[in-house]
């Protein structure tokens, strides 16, 4: 009866062995004939005797099932997703039982996969279906996780897409595996343009150099991204109601990061979202000590400083940012606006005073410091004008002013107005 029994299991084994090669073979015949679905039916028939097959069976299984998946996935991210889990699991199966059979031929799958899904999810993003385009590139991140690039870009479009949960989970992911995102990049001037052009690799930028049409050979590196993770993981939770969670996730950083200028940038402006100027104004005059050649800094602090009612600061921020960048038209713009801001007193004023000697005479006084006011700011203007000369607005408010100083040039503004507008 023991005889037997053994003579009946070893049969009840090969019979399963030989349906699960039976299996395989089918899918690998309907895979080649295109027969997608067929394929995986098959591949289907086969898991259910996975456990008992042989490494190479294994292998085979997986190999068949990534080919089978990619071929039938189109942009469905559930079965990319798992023709990358099945290319995977070759290589570890081969890994662990050390052979070669499929491992070569599924990296290589898996590498045409992972392009798939960069390009797919280029053209998610612009078609701005930004969830679409975050799901690829997480899947893209998770095939090889030596690629945060994948992870970064999968979090900005998960913000897109107000999908905040997910873009904090793959920040914080980011944050904690130290991910800088610098890049370095081989550059060399045009000769022939003056620009800066960045090169694929020092051979590509030598070899422009050598043949005479670029200069300066130079290597730099990009800027950390550190900060504006940091920056976006504080801004989802203030925008979350979740203030301190926004400040400690923000302190973090800046512990692990301490020389990253551009975490202290990015610390400035969450206080300013927290509408608390001050700190704001206090943290960016810290950056401007540490970069004090830097335009667009000085200009951000006289903003902060008009913000706080500032007014002279403002403008002293404005002018030294204006010092370094003399067509910096927006700071010229808001000197104008400032010096202006100031006639609104003087109007209400003037509208208040009666019909005695005394009250004309403040009038008259009042109406010199008017025009005093429009003659500090044509300066500005016209320099604004100067280096945008289609600014709508600069043109109107010159156009009123010289109309208010009885001005000559009041009739030019207004025709070039009148076609910047479209008129006749």
């Amino acid at each position: 009866m023991k005889t037997k029994f053994i003579v009946v299991l070893f049969l009840a084994i090969g019979a399963t062995g030989f349906s699960q090669k039976r299996a395989l073979r089918s899918a690998s015949k309907a895979l080649r004939s295109g027969e997608l679905d067929t394929a995986i039916e098959a591949l289907n028939a086969a898991e259910a005797q996975l456990a008992q097959a042989d490494e190479k069976e294994k292998s085979e299984y997986y190999f068949l099932k990534g080919q089978a998946y990619a071929a039938s996935a189109g942009t469905s991210v559930e079965k990319l997703e798992k023709a990358a889990e099945a290319f995977l699991k070759v290589a570890e199966v081969e890994e662990k039982f050390d052979i070669s059979k499929n491992s070569k031929d599924a990296q290589a799958q898996l590498l045409k996969l992972r392009q798939s899904l960069i390009e797919q999810a280029i053209a998610d993003q612009n078609a701005s279906n930004y969830k679409a385009a975050s799901d690829k590139l997480y899947l893209g991140y998770k095939t090889n996780k030596k690629d945060t690039v994948y992870l970064y870009y999968a979090a900005g479009n998960a913000v897109n897409g107000r999908e905040y949960d997910t873009a904090l989970d793959y920040y914080n992911t980011l944050l904690d595996l130290g991910y800088n995102g610098s890049t370095e990049q081989y550059v060399a001037t045009n000769k022939e343009t003056g620009e800066v052009d960045v090169f694929d690799s020092k051979q590509a930028r030598d070899l422009t150099v050598k043949a005479g049409t670029h200069i300066k050979p130079e290597m730099r590196v990009t800027a950390s991204k550190t900060g504006e993770i940091a920056k976006n993981v504080a801004l989802i939770y203030i925008n979350q109601g979740k203030d301190e969670l926004a400040m400690k996730a923000m302190e973090k950083a800046k512990e692990e990061n301490p020389e990253d200028s551009s975490l202290m940038q990015a610390e400035a402006d969450m206080y300013y979202k927290l509408g608390n100027i001050a700190k704001y104004k206090e943290i960016m005059e810290q950056i401007v000590a540490n970069d004090p050649e830097n335009a667009d800094l000085l200009y951000n602090l006289g903003v902060s400083s008009s913000k706080l009612g500032d007014n002279e600061q403002a403008i002293a921020y404005y002018e030294k940012a204006l010092e370094i960048r003399p067509d910096y038209t927006s700071a010229q713009v808001n000197i104008a606006s400032l010096i202006l801001s100031e006639e609104a007193a003087l109007v209400e004023e003037m509208n208040s005073l009666g019909t005695s000697s005394a009250d004309y005479k403040r009038y008259d006084e009042l109406n010199e410091k008017r025009q005093g006011i429009y003659k500090r700011a044509i300066p500005y203007l016209e320099g604004a004008l100067n280096n945008k000369p289609d600014n709508v607005e600069v043109v109107r408010t010159l156009m009123n002013i010289f109309y208010q100083l009885d001005d000559p040039r009041a009739e030019a503004m207004k025709n070039k107005l009148k076609s910047l507008e479209g008129g006749n």
